[in-house]
């Protein structure tokens, strides 16, 4: 029983259950509470995730060896063949079932853009970042390979401890606290009511999205168990539990270590999942292009505006540029995607507004989707760094 208490799945699920009961049946002023401690801790995790990045990716890489700069190019090029793959599954699936499914709803796409009102915490606090994602990715990337030609370096050891203090911050802080942090995001979605409005509107929608969703992981999967000569279903099962705390946070960042321990779980050498999951966590979101490639379509359709698969195309290579921009925190995919919706499909102010409105309702699949995928490339890699040994040197 203890055992199950301390269990992160467990506490992931509880905070669910008791977020939607709190955010329908408490008072205003207790789930208040909830949102202010969520805007605080929202804030930390702001300004703890380019460190993250940095404490993670700049160790996993100077102890990769002179091979690093080669295993950073295969994990890439992977990650960005698999989200350009969802995106396209996603066009083609969306065009085939779209226009016959939404033609009873068109008259119903303005309602959404009303919402609902969320709660507000009692007061905030602002924690800006020290430095950006992206450059705290490039600067990872750069100190990282540099220290990987060096043999005995003191900044390497500096580097070492940084790791520690940063893994320290993660273990005692941000995982204890991350069942709140869901219990509070979960209360303002059942309060407001906004996500059922959207709901009704576009049940079909996130129907067939879910199908795409879950039909991509098991082909994730299934492709990677023949790679890795693995049970398909048992390495899926594995990664459950990095599923369904994202499901919760709508974080990729937030789940890295629950990502990592599951990868590792599933045989992936530790000095791959290090340096392959928080990599990926920022690069790689076949879950979410999936998602605003769907969305974006099924808007253009209630909306009436024309679309082709020339359009869709460039805007699915260019959002997959994009989403490595894109901060790993809730709605940070759409948030790096707007100025492409308007510059390549024409979106108005309003349909902006309606897009990430959808977006944000299903923001947890499309996260969970992608640190699920995110355990999958990290198997195919340590699967390529096993039998070319030439990759880093360390092994």
């Amino acid at each position: 029983m203890k055992q199950l208490f301390s269990n992160l799945l467990f506490k992931v699920f509880i905070a669910i259950v008791l977020g939607i009961l709190f955010g329908l049946y408490l008072p205003e002023s207790i789930n208040r509470i909830f949102a202010t401690f969520n805007a605080f801790f929202g804030q930390f995790l702001n300004f703890a995730i380019p460190l993250i990045i940095l404490g993670l990716i700049m160790p996993a890489i100077s102890d990769l060896g002179k091979g690093a700069g080669r295993l950073l190019l295969i994990t890439a090029a992977i990650a960005y063949g698999s989200t350009l793959f969802s995106g396209f599954m996603s066009y083609f699936t969306s065009s085939t079932i779209f226009p016959s499914l939404l033609a009873s709803h068109v008259n119903d796409a303005a309602e959404i853009a009303e919402g609902g009102k969320d709660l507000e915490p009692y007061f905030s606090i602002t924690i800006p970042a020290m430095i950006d994602v992206m450059s705290a990715l490039v600067l990872a990337f750069v100190i990282g390979l540099g220290l990987s030609y060096q043999e005995n370096s003191t900044l390497k050891k500096v580097v070492k401890d940084f790791e520690t203090i940063i893994m320290q911050v993660i273990e005692n802080v941000i995982i204890p606290l991350l069942p709140i942090f869901i219990l509070g995001i979960f209360a303002n979605m059942a309060f407001s009511g906004q996500v059922y409005s959207i709901l009704s509107v576009f049940l079909n929608i996130i129907g067939v999205i879910f199908a795409m969703h879950i039909f991509l992981l098991i082909l994730q999967y299934v492709i990677t168990g023949a790679i890795v000569k693995k049970n398909p279903l048992k390495l899926l099962g594995n990664m459950m539990p990095a599923y369904f705390t994202a499901l919760g946070t709508q974080s990729s960042a937030a789940t890295i270590p629950v990502t990592l321990e599951q990868a590792e779980k599933n045989g992936v050498s530790p000095k791959i999942a290090g340096f392959v999951i928080p990599l990926c966590a920022t690069i790689h979101l076949s879950g979410s292009i999936m998602k605003i490639t769907a969305c974006a379509m099924a808007l253009m359709i209630l909306e009436g505006v024309p679309f082709d698969f020339g359009m869709f195309a460039g805007f699915i290579f260019m959002l997959g540029i994009a989403m490595v921009a894109a901060p790993g925190v809730p709605g940070g995919a759409i948030m790096a995607a707007i100025a492409i919706l308007q510059s390549m499909l024409g979106f108005s102010e309003e349909m902006i507004g309606l897009m990430i409105a959808l977006y944000i309702a299903m923001d947890s699949f499309g996260t969970a989707c992608n640190v699920t995928g995110d355990g999958a490339i990290a198997l195919v890699v340590d699967k390529i760094t096993k039998e070319d040994k030439g990759i880093y040197s360390s092994q």
